[in-house]
């Protein structure tokens, strides 16, 4: 019929089978159990859903499964035969009894049907393709009558489904009747223009069409054309009635296929003897009931399948609804209202009927402007042409009775006086409809009656069977009045199964899902779940264990502020696998026993180690609370200590006091001078000349101090005067620079101010180089001072590098330091490193290495650490090597300047020298870059993908396109990669960028800057590490507000929002914000860098709130907790400066537009937020994009006497869309006569937006020109076909 075209809709149906997200450590992870409802789902292939949903109905057509599992294995074969020669094995009933057997009794949340289309003759890309599911019924029943030829099921379709129509023709002169028998296993019923399945049925069988005129019949009899009736009626009924919708239709005057959306009913209990050639027939012969509704969501040329099925054999558990689980206290109470306003009810006297509409209200209250419409809903016909003639207008009447009405709410509501509304039942109310719901809830009173009392669990009632949602691997309990919602929409009913009401099922079937099950099936099932057992503990297990890293501080000492080991023994750290579900307390015990001889107090904090030493960031203080609720995961480092100080220093702990790697760079004389470690540190010596001359020369020293630290501190703990200076290099600046060694470089002197700020405020990091001169080192001519810059200048003669051979010994570090030579070769900016390679070999004389070795130059940083081997085809100058450095010569091969050289490590975050080196091609995409390092490592299989390293140095995100090439990813070399076991994360999974939100105007909007100024400077030392992404993004306007980038989650989009907001929090750059409880957290969702909605609801799931991946959203932290409601708006509001076009600074309000959400209830608000008088405030919306303000009016203007009111228009909707963030303005017209709400600003932007709007006119008109004629292409229809073996 229509083919592939039915694709599968992006993420619709998918449910990814990891409902708590956890990643496998030591292998796949098992399939989750069944849910709540026992009954298990089917996996979706990629785009099988409509299969998924065909075998759900086949599985709850028990006569159909029952009959499929009388067939044993003498009549079917053995599927272990099948690929045996002459072995006639029918695959396709076998495979399906499995799957049958896998749905009933294996316990797990979803099946797959893998093995089914296999059995089908599918590939793998026939399971993204998706078809019709009318067409695949009449292919799969005709798969199964030829694949069960020969057998005592050869007759089984035709036994459950096979019906016959007689088609009459009658002729009208001599009565001659002609009949035709017609066979169908499904009727398919039209749709367009009718408006229920029993109309569509009347029209095929009971409406008769006449042959007249132009169109007359040939009869038999009379031997000419005559004037005929022709007819159609159901002669044999089958079993079970299948219904094929027609929903897609053709529109030949557009030439394209549409979907009929209107309302199609269909009763759950059909009775067909109208439609009958036989009308004598049983009840129970002509009666069917409804079981199964296959639903087609989406549009003509894409969509998703579910199924709503009514469990007839109890095998499922049925849960109501959520918003049926109420209290059984507050049903009876609305049952009880509801009875006692109908009896009062009386069609002829309006004032019972509108006394009974307001005590059905939750509210006691209804809407003046709703009033008309539920009158309209109860008795069928308006006020106007029922009432108005004997009583007059509404609100005439209302006023008449002001003994039984009373307004409300500003006279916007009517309620009952004898009961008027509580503020208390007013606010909380739910939001007004304009249509009568009780209906809905009526057929559920049974249910209602059976909740239990107080919190308890609700159970479903012991009689009847009930609904289910069955969508792909999901199963959920519906309600039967849920049917109804599939009448009409992009989402509804397309294909519809009933069946006989005499069937009847044996008592022994009930809840029993091994009834009539065979033996070798329920075996292989009793096997499976125990696998599945043994997989799930032992995954358990594995995930649920920890790899702790514990720091012990008799180990350590302090340096300047930082934690530094006392030796480099490795005695101080001690690895400890722990069960992270036992707690903290369990924890400290453990480690008192590993510890015999230690005495007094013992703290846990967490640690991390950092390029400048050890840090500490919280303690572990609560005994009771587990690993994992403290947030403790693998490779988690602890530091035990008393928790006050360390070999009698006090420790700093918290992000504020993170420590910083600094290279401090002196002078010195090169004459008798010795360069020594001390404390550990490595000194370099650089920048230096010839050595005779006398001649200054740089000392770089690589030193760790406390982020907290002053820079006064620094210059204390350097030893230095109080008259030195201390500079901060120019990185983008290059004075004089001379391609053959000479030239020079600017420093930057700190202000005196300076020395009492911190290195965080400095925005000091890792690797920043520190320049220490005394007074009289600037008489030197290498060293000049310009105002506030230095300038250290090289002499030209400085023509050299220094070559540095490291072996690769075995042994200690004292052995490979003796093996260590130096030799200092003679270069320019214009040499090739490859001939600087060679003279270094000659120099340390290794002219004979042994066979096949090879060597590289690699640069080395301040901290000593090797850097990626460097181009030897390119010159000095253009690999970027500094001359007067130092190289290090080491084996390995150098990679060409169309090659990358990579790290990379296999499962976790490499620790420091523990990653492997590969070189490959800057052309190689993902997918072969992964296949070499798998080949480096002697790896196989296809389960792996590869991650990037984040900043801070953990894993982060996949590269999805594993076609793209490594420089189209901008892959640079030193690069490190993890290959990471499994597939790539699936589409559940969202990626989110997360934001920062900072207040610059001192406002108590979100966080104080005093109290996010690490955080904020953290976010600046992460962007500046990766350049993906912008530093901040300014709001408001004149930067009162920036956001900021803190960095990115990976979350599966079953995740609430509070569990969003809990992992937000566990982000780096965040660790120094103190959030009490989630609520005080505010995340907003981001388009175009801008503010664009509050997510809300603490226990809503990420699908729910239609989050997609890659979406930008933002954390606001609070001073008090909140949530909002879903018709609670919060706006910024700002008062206009009288006089001035300026406005004073903005603030929030949280307006509720729950009950009414028209500009007279905004004004209201507002007027009480500011005590005012409403009707002094003139209000207007900021449209941002335009730089213009759009009025909101008064609608207090009438338009004549007899005319009706204008009726006032929700905010909420045209032309206004309130919604969250949005600026309202604010002119108070007592003492301000401006009514012009343009600012300078504005008009600015305005007269950008008429520029940009007339170069893109240009534009446009130069694309259509070239574009014309361009249409979408679609995807080729492909057939449907399932492949059957020769069995007659």
């Amino acid at each position: 019929m229509f083919g592939s075209l039915f694709e599968e809709e992006e993420n619709e149906g998918f449910v990814s089978t990891s409902a708590t997200g956890r990643t496998a450590k030591g292998g796949e992870e098992p399939p989750p159990p069944r849910g709540r409802s026992n009954l298990c789902g089917i996996k979706n292939q990629g785009g099988t859903c409509y299969l998924n949903s065909l075998l759900q109905t086949l599985l709850f057509t028990p006569e159909f499964r029952e009959e499929l599992f009388n067939l044993g294995p003498e009549e079917l074969g053995c599927l272990e035969d099948k690929g045996k020669p002459g072995a006639k094995v029918r695959v396709i009933p076998l495979e399906l009894q499995r799957l049958f057997a896998r749905l009933l009794l294996v316990d797990q949340q979803s099946a797959s049907t893998t093995d089914l289309t296999d059995s089908f003759g599918w590939n793998s890309s026939e399971g993204t393709n998706q078809h019709d599911v009318q067409e695949l019924n009449r292919i799969l029943f005709s798969a199964l009558e030829h694949s069960l030829v020969g057998t005592s099921g050869s007759t089984l379709i035709q036994r459950l489904y096979h019906g016959t129509i007689v088609n009459s023709i009658v002729c009208k002169e001599c009565g001659n009747v002609s009949q035709r028998k017609e066979d169908f296993l499904d009727l398919t019923v039209c749709v367009c223009g009718v408006s229920s399945l029993e109309e569509a049925l009347w029209n095929m069988f009971v409406e008769e069409e006449l042959f007249e005129g132009n169109n007359l019949y040939r009869c038999a009899r009379c031997s000419r054309l005559v004037t005929a009736a022709k007819s159609a009626k159901l002669k044999q009924l089958p079993p079970f009635m299948t219904m094929s919708l027609l929903r897609f239709s053709f529109d030949f005057a557009k030439c394209e296929r549409y979907k009929e959306t209107g309302r199609y009913a269909f009763p759950l209990t059909i009775n067909l003897r109208p439609f009958c050639e036989q009308t004598d027939a049983e009840d129970s012969d002509v009666t069917y009931e409804l079981f199964s509704v296959i639903i087609h969501k989406g549009g003509c040329y894409g969509g998703h399948y579910h199924v709503y099925i009514r469990d007839i054999d109890e095998l499922g558990q049925w849960e109501p609804p959520e918003e049926d689980c109420k209290p059984k206290t507050q049903k009876k109470t609305k049952e009880e209202v509801k009875e006692s306003s109908e009896q009062k009810l009386q069609e002829d006297d309006p004032l019972s009927i509108i006394t009974a509409i307001i005590a059905q209200e939750s509210s006691k209250s209804v809407l003046l402007d709703q009033l008309g419409q539920k009158l309209m809903n109860k008795t069928g016909s308006s006020w106007s042409k029922r009432f108005r003639k004997p009583y007059g207008p509404i609100g005439k009447f209302l006023q008449s009775h002001s003994d039984v009405f009373i307004l409300v709410c500003n006279g916007t509501r009517v309620a009952l006086k004898a009961n008027p509304p509580s503020p208390a039942t007013d606010a909380s109310a739910p939001s007004e409809q304009t249509t009568n719901s009780e209906p809905s809830t009526a057929s559920d009173g049974a249910a209602s009656d059976l909740q239990p009392e107080g919190n308890q669990r609700p159970k479903p009632k012991p009689e009847g069977s009930h609904w289910f949602d069955l969508n792909d691997s999901t199963v959920t309990s519906i309600r039967e009045s849920d049917i109804e919602k599939q009448f009409q929409g992009k989402e509804s009913a397309y294909m519809l199964f009933y069946r006989k009401t005499q069937l009847r099922r044996p008592s022994e079937a009930l809840s029993n899902p091994q009834y009539k099950v065979p033996s070798h099936f329920i075996q292989m099932a009793l096997d499976e779940n125990q696998r599945l057992q043994q997989m799930r503990e032992e995954f358990d297990a594995t995930n649920n264990t920890v790899e702790l890293h514990l720091h012990l501080a008799p180990f350590y000492k302090t340096v300047n502020g930082v934690l530094q080991p006392v030796s480099e023994e490795p005695s101080g750290s001690i690895n400890l696998s722990f069960d992270r579900r036992k707690t903290i307390g369990d924890l400290r015990i453990t480690i008192y026993h590993m510890q015999e001889f230690w005495e007094g107090d013992m703290a846990l904090t967490v640690a991390k180690s950092l390029p400048a030493g050890l840090h500490l960031y919280n303690t572990l203080t609560d005994d009771s609370v587990s690993l994992y609720s403290a947030r403790i995961h693998t490779n988690t480092d602890l530091f035990v200590w008393n928790g006050k100080e360390v070999r009698g220093a006090a420790v700093q702990t918290g992000a504020e006091w993170e420590p910083v790697l600094l290279t401090v760079v002196r002078p010195f004389l090169s004459d008798g001078v010795e360069h020594e470690a001390q404390n550990g540190v490595k000194c370099e010596t650089t920048d230096n000349s010839n050595s005779e001359n006398g001649v200054a020369g740089l000392k770089r020293e690589a030193r760790g101090f406390a982020g907290g630290a002053t820079l006064g501190e620094v210059r204390e703990a350097l030893g230095e005067p109080r008259e030195s200076l201390l500079c901060q290099e120019h990185k983008r600046e290059k004075v004089g620079g001379s391609g053959e060694g000479g030239g020079s470089s600017g420093w930057r002197v700190f202000p005196p101010d300076d020395m009492q700020r911190t290195l965080k405020e400095l925005s000091l990091k890792d690797g920043d180089a520190l320049l220490v001169l005394e007074p009289q080192s600037l008489d030197s001519s290498v060293f000049s001072r310009n105002g506030d810059v230095v300038t250290v200048t090289t002499p030209s003669d400085c023509r050299w590098l220094q070559v540095e051979f490291r072996p690769q010994i075995k042994g200690g570090e004292e052995e490979q330091e003796e093996q260590r030579k130096k030799v200092k070769v003679p270069a320019t900016g214009n040499m090739l490193l490859c001939e600087v390679k060679q003279r270094a070999i000659w120099g340390l004389q290794l002219q004979e290495p042994p066979s096949g070795v090879q060597y590289c130059l690699r640069q080395v940083d301040c901290s000593g650490k090797l850097l990626p081997p460097v181009c030897e085809e390119l010159s000095v100058r253009d690999a970027g090597v500094r001359l007067m450095t130092t190289l290090s010569l080491c084996p390995g091969n150098a990679p060409k300047e169309s090659q990358l050289f990579l790290h990379f490590a296999v499962g976790a975050a490499p620790s420091a020298g523990m990653e492997m080196d590969i070189i490959v091609e800057k052309t190689f995409t993902v997918k072969e870059c992964l296949r070499a390092m798998l080949d480096a490592v002697g790896l196989d299989g296809t389960s792996w993908h590869l991650r990037r390293l984040d900043w801070c140095e953990e894993v982060g995100e996949p590269l999805m396109d594993e076609d793209a090439s490594l420089s189209e990813l901008k892959i640079s070399s030193g690069e490190t990669l993890v290959v990471t076991e499994g597939l790539l994360p699936p589409k559940g999974f969202l990626k989110l960028s997360v934001w920062l939100y900072v207040d610059l105007s001192g406002m108590e909007a979100g966080c104080k800057r005093s109290e996010n100024s690490t955080a904020e400077q953290q976010v600046q030392g992460a962007e500046t590490a990766d350049g993906s992404c912008a530093q901040s993004i300014s709001l408001c306007g004149k930067n009162m507000a920036e956001l900021q980038n803190v960095g990115k989650v990976e979350i599966s989009d079953d995740a609430t929002l509070e569990d969003l907001k809990t992992q937000v929090l566990t982000l780096p750059t965040l660790q120094d914000v103190c959030v009490p409880v989630t609520s005080f957290l505010r995340v907003w969702q981001m388009e175009g860098g801008r503010l664009t909605r509050i997510l809300r609801g603490q226990q809503v799931t990420l699908r729910k709130l239609k989050l997609t991946s890659g979406a930008d959203l933002c954390v606001q932290c609070l001073l008090k907790e909140e949530d909002l409601g879903p018709k609670q708006v919060l706006l910024k509001i700002k008062m206009g400066v009288p006089g001035e076009r300026s406005y004073y600074p903005p603030e929030e309000l949280v307006w509720d537009a729950s009950h009414d959400s028209t500009p007279r209830s905004l004004r209201t608000s507002l007027a009480a937020h500011y005590g005012l008088s409403p009707d002094s405030l003139l209000l207007a919306k900021h449209q941002a994009d335009k730089h213009a303000w759009e009025e909101i009016s008064n609608w207090t203007q009438q338009v004549s006497k007899k005319k009706k009111k204008k009726k006032a228009e929700s905010l909420l909707g045209p032309p206004f869309h309130l919604r969250d963030g949005d600026v309202i303005g604010i002119k108070n017209l007592l003492i301000d006569n401006n009514r012009d709400f343009v600012t300078a600003e504005d008009q600015q932007g305005q007269q950008r937006l008429r520029e940009q709007t007339e170069q893109r006119r240009k534009g446009e008109q130069a694309a259509a020109a070239n574009g014309a004629g361009k249409t979408k292409s679609r995807k080729l229809e492909a057939s449907l076909s399932i492949s059957v073996g020769v069995f007659r």
